[in-house]
């Protein structure tokens, strides 16, 4: 996720304060992870330096002083430019999964035992997930779907490795 070019999304839609950026972030793209209030004005700092978002003055509020931020024709080009870009395909044709799994078929080790293991924790984060598509908004619901869909390309993945185990560990071990 690109922090800066969410704010900026965000910013496009109407100029807010940085409170209010991190609690549309937050609700929107933070799940389980909250950003952070010192990276939200750090973030803002360098996209006001850059030329992408403007700093209006303090205003007085219920706490301290506030500023409301709002892009620049330079920061709105960029949130165009990136929502054209398509997202880059993955995964990666090196991934961590595969990456265990070799390594420990090279050093004599139980990679059936590993994928056992993180088809268990693949089968955890599911029922997380459909537990949050059964109690959540359609944000929620959509994010969860993505989510799940990963896992299961993943559990395929396990299935085929596990069924291919044998040749794999004779392909590893000649090399």
């Amino acid at each position: 996720m690109s922090v800066p070019l969410a704010l900026l999304g965000l910013l496009e839609r109407e100029p807010s304060h940085g409170y209010d950026l991190k609690r549309d972030y937050d609700t929107f793209f933070g799940r389980g992870k909250p950003l952070p209030f010192g990276q939200v004005y750090s973030t803002l700092g360098r996209l006001a330096r850059d030329g992408k978002i403007t700093a209006g003055p303090s205003e007085p509020g219920d706490g301290p002083d506030r500023k409301r931020y709002a892009i620049t024709p330079v920061g709105t080009g960029e949130v165009e430019e990136w929502l054209a870009e398509p997202v880059a395909a993955e995964p990666y044709l090196q991934t961590v999964l595969f990456t265990k799994v070799v390594l420990a078929l090279m050093l004599g080790r139980d990679a059936a035992g590993y994928l056992d293991a993180q088809r268990a924790t693949h089968l955890r984060r599911m029922r997380e997930l459909t537990e949050v598509k059964r109690g959540g908004n359609l944000v929620d619901a959509l994010l969860a779907d993505h989510g799940l869909f990963r896992l299961e390309a993943d559990l395929r993945w396990i299935d085929v490795t596990q069924a291919r185990l044998d040749a794999l560990t004779a392909a590893v071990r000649e090399r």
